[in-house]
Order: C-alpha cells, then structure tokens, then sequence
C-alpha cells in the first residue's frame, strides 16, 4: 500500500533533518588536533607575528622605502612561482612527520620559521636568530659568535620538538621563510668546503675514505684510509651511484633543497635567494619588525664560490656524470627558477 503524499513530505522532511543533525555533530566533535598537516599562508589568512604585525599584508602592500620595496617586490614574485610550480611538478600529498621538519627553527618571540640549508648563509642566520630569540643575555652582535656555536644542537629550537597542536599552530600563524641559491654553485661549495679544507678531517673520515674506496680503482693504500684528496669528479660519481642513497641519507650539505625544507608542502611566505642575500635578509628583517635592532652580517666575496668557478669545477666531470647529477637535483632548479647552467655537456 502507497503511503499517502502528505505521509512521504512529512518523511522526507524527518530524513533532511536528521542529515543535518549528523552533520552538525560531525562538526562540533571534530577535533582540534590533527597529525601535521601541509599549511598555505594566503592573503586573506596571512600570518601574524607577536606583536599582531602582519608581515604579509607589508610584504604585498610595498609599505617600505624603495629599495625595500624592490626587495619585496622580488620576494612576491618567487613566493607565486614557487606556488606555481609545486602545483605542476607534484601530484602526490602527504602528511608531514616530526622528521621532515628537523631543519626549521622556530623564534617564538617573533614569529619566524627559518628552514636551514647549508651553503646559504645559514651559519650568519643562525647567528642572528641566536640573537633574536636570546634576549640579549650573552650576544647581542651576530658576529660575535662563533662559527662553531651556532650549530650546536639545542643552542635553537627546530619545529621538530614541539608536540603536533603546536606544530600546526606555529605552521599557520608564524611568518616562514627559506634562502636557497643555485643548486650546482651550492654543490661545488660543499665540495670546496669539505674536501679541500685540511680542518674537515671528519669528513675526509667518514665520506671521503669510501668515496675513494669505491671510486678510484687501484687508490693507494694510504689514499684510501686518509680519504683528503677526493676530487670533485670521484664526488659526483659517489652523489650519482644508486647504492649511495640506498645505504643513508644523504649529507644535509648536499641534501636537496626540497629535501631538507618540503616547499611544496610547507607553504613559504619568502623565499630568499644568496644570489642578492643582503637584500632579501633586509627584506625578512623588516617583515619581521627587528631590522632597527638586529643587522644581517655583511658577507666577504673574494673565495665565493660563483658560476664561473662551478663551470672550472664541472669541465673534468662526463657528460654522462652531469646529465645524472641533473637529473638528481632538477627539482630544485624547477622549484626554485634557476635555468640550467650553460657550461653543463649533457647529451
């Protein structure tokens, strides 16, 4: 028997209601916290420092003097390319882990998240968030610290320490910005600095002895068990070879960019660039409302490693070598609008 029109009105009004309940309770339930998630900072949820400064309604509105103004003008522009290119080149999502955030320190007194990448500038940056987050109890000139204490462990916090709700509240309200610099002058630096410097003899230890070992057929003896004159043929050899990166991970000197920052799933506010480091840190200084206080360390040029000595470094490297080692780090090129280097031969 049909129910009558009325009857099944009357029903289907009950039914829509009692949808709409469990929806209501679904979402008054749900809980704050969740496993750390990817977070984007918009313009029309900015974030906001301590003092309830919005850094990027400065950075988008251009409030500073002109160079100032030019500086963030830049910053704008690779903050959207960045965006741009993470939607092109990656398609898979994934919840981010206390790991992957081991590289960024957290300023809670002003709101700053900075990932770290060696051979960017990130001692001097370490040195002025030392600076930054320490009151001025013991150092008030970034470059009255050594370069040595700015990487102890536990002298700065990293996100990685804080328990997930905090994680994601730091994520979405705190300004974050990275330094990067081409890819394969950032390569050839850590080389210089870690194979070429008698005072690195850890690491002559600890790569350069299996890195000879493995890549020079017939080395001496002594060779070998020194591992002090790798050279930056054996190196890329080594960085290229699939058992390297199946046996650890890599070195955090030579870890990709993306590698050691996710910039596709930890959404950057500024992306500064050591090509116009000064600048750029200026910028960050000012979004953050400390650039009277606290200056950027001025950076010696003379032993810099540029495009002209990576070219010298890359002449004794094979075609073959150089189109893997592109391919290795072509993310980084992508992510961060650096063309590929005219000096290269790959086929």
């Amino acid at each position: 028997m049909r129910m009558p029109r009325g009857g099944r009105m009357v029903l289907g009004t009950c039914l829509c209601s009692l949808v709409a309940l469990v929806l209501y309770l679904q979402t008054v339930t749900k809980p704050d916290v969740e496993p750390i998630t990817s977070t984007t900072s918009t313009s029309t949820h900015p974030p906001l420092g301590r003092s309830g400064r919005n850094p990027l309604r400065s950075l988008y509105n251009g409030d500073q003097d002109s160079d100032q103004s030019y500086a963030q003008s830049a910053l704008r522009g690779r903050r959207e390319l960045l965006e741009e290119a993470c939607l092109s080149q990656t398609r898979k999502r994934r919840v981010l882990s206390p790991d992957d955030l081991r590289h960024l320190i957290v300023d809670d007194k002003h709101g700053l998240i900075y990932c770290y990448v060696p051979k960017v500038a990130c001692t001097n940056w370490k040195r002025v968030l030392m600076v930054l987050t320490g009151d001025g109890r013991r150092y008030s000139d970034p470059l009255a610290i050594p370069a040595h204490e700015a990487h102890v462990a536990g002298n700065l916090r990293t996100l990685s320490e804080f328990p997930a709700a905090e994680i994601n509240r730091r994520l979405r309200s705190y300004l974050k910005f990275v330094f990067v610099r081409e890819p394969f002058e950032r390569l050839v630096s850590a080389y210089r600095n870690k194979f070429t410097r008698s005072y690195n003899e850890a690491f002559h230890k600890r790569y350069g002895t299996k890195i000879i070992r493995r890549h020079r057929p017939g080395a001496r003896p002594g060779a070998a068990e020194a591992g002090a004159d790798v050279s930056f043929r054996e190196f890329v050899q080594y960085l290229v070879d699939p058992r390297t990166q199946r046996e650890e991970p890599l070195n955090e000197h030579w870890e990709r960019v993306h590698s050691l920052c996710h910039p596709c799933l930890i959404h950057y506010d500024v992306v500064g660039k050591y090509e116009t480091l000064e600048p750029d840190a200026r910028a960050v200084l000012a979004l953050a409302g400390v650039q009277g206080g606290v200056r950027f360390p001025a950076s010696g040029k003379s032993a810099r490693t540029d495009r002209e000595m990576a070219a010298r470094f890359f002449q004794d490297v094979s075609p073959f070598l150089q189109k893997k080692l592109v391919n290795m780090y072509r993310m980084d090129f992508l992510l961060f609008n650096y063309s590929m280097p005219r000096y290269l031969r790959t086929p």
